[in-house]
């Protein structure tokens, strides 16, 4: 979508007068509150709407400005977002923030809501989140300290901001946002099909839609996008999706390698390296991004820069009806770090208790303090992939005939739940697609003791190939006494003519916090796709085909001792007896 807006500005152009907050806003408040056990409101709250922020293109861009009425010093929280500034975003990203003491400019990214230019994803967000800054400082009300907050792409633009960072910058409050867009584009070389196609779909049509329509869209996402993402090429879907020829995101299918230029405005990394100030990260065990929040706590923590770490059980969406405990934690961070009438310390020191993460699973269910992520003292456990999909402690033997399956992309293989930006994401009932030929399942004998697993998943994989271009898709379940078969984490990788027919693969399932409770069983999940979480792979060397060009692929997975496949789980806490 080119998404052309011009400024809607009142009063000449200028901004409408600071105007207290409604007795609605201000009761959405209370409720919030109460329903997340925050710290009580400190002061009143005054906002001018319609805020005109020059760029230094000539570009205007619209904010609203929350003012705390009597607070003799506030920090400015710097909110830059593309879904507006009303609603949910204005009460949890400003709102609660200008109640507990501080100045929030919430500003509507180029060409969106008001705002002037043209919205191009991420493209702009390093120059005008600079531009942005200087503004602040011409301001009378900005007392020289300034922080950034947001989730998703209003985590990105913080990213962005950072690869420069203001010295004016005190904290940075990233939620489920990412660093690097063409990472989570192409899952190591897998197009992230549902997740843009949604993500496309909501942004192209926000502005047209009200916030009841605009729920109901979300909620029927699913059933309405499925036909869409079903059709081949994915171009040809996307257009049937929005109604008109791909444009911005859908230009990210001709853009496959990381290092193509075209992602350049998207890429960065190099804040990570950049930046000095306190930030904390929050992330969920089923978000998407879970990858790179992982990523950015181990940077900023082996640079010693003052980082905290949150993860939750919560999937991407979650995060904005869930993420209570994001929340709490956000405005303590704030508090420390630019609280009211405080300044920030020269050398700010890292929490001794650095990391806190939601540990699930049977038995578990709660809440943990960590000194560093990943956590010490785990055991690495090999647990080897054998015959007659059994999953075990003990070696393989000499003699073990692979197991093989065929992945067709004409019936692609589903995956239902995990990492989606649906109501349906997390962790869901995986029977149903494990009773599919094109699914290999290895189980564990149900579990005598409890086993605790914190830290990075993987499998070590023994793969043979009849094609080139093929993926592997891996998922760790735990089954619980009945049967259920319920996803933890996956992984995904493409392999191409660059890389041997037969050989070993190394699929990482990222990070994990789960006990699999006595009498339950450790599951692996062994498949050539997740569609259509994954664009298919046609099989013929494209990230795009036609129906008429896909090719199938056969897999054998080794499980003999010369050429093993391995699920590897790092185990913290207890003992598993050898099977």
């Amino acid at each position: 979508m080119r998404q052309q807006s011009t400024t809607r500005q009142m009063n000449g152009g200028k901004a409408s007068p600071a105007r207290p907050l409604g007795p609605g806003a201000a009761a959405m408040g209370q409720v919030m509150a109460r329903a997340w056990s925050l710290p009580p409101r400190r002061n009143r709250v005054t906002v001018e709407r319609d805020v005109p922020v020059p760029m230094s293109d000539g570009t205007v861009l619209l904010a609203s400005h929350y003012t705390p009425v009597s607070v003799a010093s506030a920090a400015t929280v710097l909110v830059r977002c593309p879904y507006g500034r009303t609603g949910v975003f204005a009460l949890q990203c400003a709102q609660i923030l200008a109640e507990r003491g501080y100045h929030v400019l919430l500003q509507s990214v180029r060409g969106t809501f008001g705002s002037g230019g043209e919205f191009e994803p991420m493209q702009h967000e390093i120059a005008d989140g600079q531009d942005t800054v200087t503004w602040l400082r011409e301001q009378t009300w900005f007392d020289g300290r300034l922080a950034t907050y947001g989730a998703s792409y209003l985590g990105f633009v913080q990213w962005a901001l950072a690869m420069d960072p203001p010295p004016e910058l005190v904290t940075a409050i990233v939620h489920v946002g990412p660093h690097d867009f063409s990472r989570t584009a192409y899952r190591n070389g897998v197009f992230d099909l549902y997740n843009y196609a949604s993500w496309s779909d909501l942004v192209a049509h926000q502005e047209s839609v009200g916030p009841v329509r605009g729920i109901a869209r979300t909620a029927t996402a699913e059933r309405r996008l499925r036909p869409a993402l079903d059709r081949l090429p994915v171009q040809a879907g996307y257009r049937d999706l929005l109604g008109r020829e791909p444009s911005w995101s859908e230009r990210w299918l001709e853009h496959p390698r990381p290092a193509d230029p075209f992602w350049a405005p998207l890429q960065c990394g190099p804040a990570l390296q950049r930046i000095t100030v306190p930030v904390l990260v929050v992330g969920g065990w089923h978000d998407l991004f879970i990858e790179q929040t992982l990523e950015q706590y181990r940077v900023l923590a082996a640079r010693d820069v003052p980082v905290r770490l949150l993860v939750g059980p919560w999937a991407h969406l979650d995060i904005t009806s869930q993420g209570g405990a994001a929340v709490v934690d956000s405005l303590a961070w704030l508090d420390r770090f630019a609280g009211p009438g405080r300044t920030a310390p020269r050398t700010p020191v890292r929490p001794e208790r650095s990391v806190r993460i939601w540990v699930g699973g049977e038995g578990a269910g709660e809440w943990r303090e960590l000194d560093d992520w990943p956590p010490p003292g785990r055991t690495e456990q090999r647990w080897y992939l054998g015959e007659r999909g059994s999953l075990s402690l003990r070696e393989p033997a000499e003699q073990v005939p692979a197991s093989s399956f065929r992945y067709d992309p004409a019936d692609p293989t589903p995956s239902p739940g995990g990492a989606v930006m649906t109501l349906n994401a997390g962790s869901r009932d995986n029977r149903a697609v494990e009773r599919r030929l094109d699914v290999l399942v290895f189980s564990s004998d149900p579990l005598d003791e409890p086993v605790e697993v914190i830290g990075e998943v993987a499998a070590e994989l023994s793969v043979t190939r009849d094609n080139p271009y093929a993926d592997v898709f891996v998922r760790l379940c735990d089954v619980d006494p009945r049967g259920r078969s319920r996803n933890i984490c996956d992984g995904i990788v493409r392999l191409t003519e660059e890389d041997p027919l037969s050989g070993s693969v190394r699929v990482s399932l990222f990070g994990a916090a789960h006990r699999f409770g006595r009498g339950h069983r450790i599951r692996l999940q062994v498949a050539g796709g997740a569609h259509p979480r994954f664009a298919r792979n046609p099989g013929n060397g494209q990230v795009d085909a036609t129906a008429e060009e896909l090719m199938a692929t056969q897999y054998d997975i080794g499980l003999a001792a010369a050429h093993p496949s391995v699920l590897l789980l790092p185990v913290t806490g207890h003992r598993t007896p050898v099977r």
